[in-house]
């Protein structure tokens, strides 16, 4: 059973190396960012998070950006509080070694530490890696990958597996996880298809996935929540002092990007990808800009599907924030533009807003 949280809890995506407003999917696919770490600015972003309030940071995976694991490693040796949610693939790395070096981690932060596991997206990167498994036989993978990681992470005798994926023959190690309150991380598995949402229910303690209308996610969420685990969802948030500004901000965004980027490479991307996730999004935003006055699909075209926002006042977006927990929805792992200052917005007009109507929310 996952831990009982009884307020809602907010993530931040870790700001990377040399990204900017306009950098999109292809600037993504292309490389055209740093591959590097910048520990300096990082560092910075990552005391502010902890002067926010934030419960963690995002660390991305990814060919285009720092190894996740390092990076988190390297990032909470100098903070005090903030967790980092790992983001990781099955398929490549061993799920012993990978537990080994959670585990190292783990001793390294005082168990500051949890984890967002992914299939992958694009087969080209995937190909990169060596992994060239369809979308479903991946998510099997993922399942077997993290049964194994949590029979090390439970099981203190050995742990035998033989799968379709994995062999393992008395799996043991002597570095354990370090955490006052969890024997293994927090595991948040992301995706939007069923088959990812299967995995969460069977092997994780979230389901993460980009939004929809509550109304729509209402039924896909019930499986998750009666199997006594938490729902998640990923996107950005765009909030202002008024509407007027909200809109004419995620406006400039969407010229700002269009500027500086091929929309034919984007829908190329889009249709290299077998990933349902960015499939049925980018989709959506073609058909629908606005979902709410609230819910903004615009820049899901340019940035990937996680961009779709929030877009509002500080009192819309709260709003927003507790209609989704009114269906069960827990956790947001958030981003925006820029990263550092949307989350300092949130930080000082946002969130006691929603911690106040969360409390009026929960008495009712």
């Amino acid at each position: 059973m996952p831990e009982s949280y009884p307020l809602l809890r907010f993530h931040w995506r870790l700001l990377q190396g040399g990204e900017r407003a306009q950098d999109s999917m292809v600037a993504l696919a292309q490389k055209k960012r740093t591959g590097l770490p910048e520990l300096d600015r990082q560092t910075a972003f990552c005391q502010q998070a902890e002067a926010c309030g934030m419960d963690s940071l995002l660390t991305a995976f990814g060919h285009y950006m720092p190894d996740s694991i390092v990076l988190a490693t390297a990032l909470g040796m100098m903070t005090d509080r903030i967790r980092f949610m790992i983001a990781y693939r099955a398929g490549t790395i061993s799920p012993t070694l990978f537990v080994q070096q959670i585990n190292t981690l783990s001793s390294f932060v005082q168990g500051r530490v949890c984890l967002n596991m992914v299939a992958g997206f694009l087969p080209e990167e995937l190909g990169a890696y060596g992994d060239f498994l369809s979308h479903d036989a991946r998510y099997e993978r993922l399942a077997e990958f993290l049964h194994i990681c949590n029979a090390l992470w439970q099981d203190d005798e050995g742990v035998n597996f033989e799968g379709q994926f994995y062999r393992i023959e008395n799996g043991r190690l002597n570095s354990r996880f370090v955490s006052s309150q969890r024997r293994a991380p927090e595991i948040l598995v992301g995706g939007n298809s069923l088959t990812a949402r299967d995995v969460a229910i069977q092997e994780g303690d979230c389901w993460l996935r980009f939004p929809d209308l509550p109304e729509k996610l209402r039924p896909l969420i019930q499986p998750v929540l009666q199997s006594g685990k938490t729902v998640g969802l990923r996107l950005a948030v765009i909030a202002r002092p008024t509407r007027r500004e909200a809109v004419e901000a995620a406006e400039a965004l969407l010229a700002q990007a269009k500027q500086t980027q091929d929309d034919q490479k984007n829908r190329k991307l889009v249709q290299q990808t077998d990933a349902e996730s960015f499939q049925s999004t980018f989709a959506l935003s073609e058909q629908q800009e606005w979902l709410t006055p609230w819910l903004w699909t615009g820049a899901a075209q340019t940035h990937g599907p996680a961009c779709i926002a929030l877009v509002g006042t500080p009192h819309e977006v709260a709003e927003a924030i507790i209609a989704y927990k009114a269906i069960g929805v827990s956790q947001f792992v958030f981003s925006g533009w820029p990263k550092l200052e949307e989350m300092q917005y949130f930080s000082q007009e946002v969130l006691p807003l929603i911690r106040q109507k969360e409390r009026a929310f929960m008495a009712a």
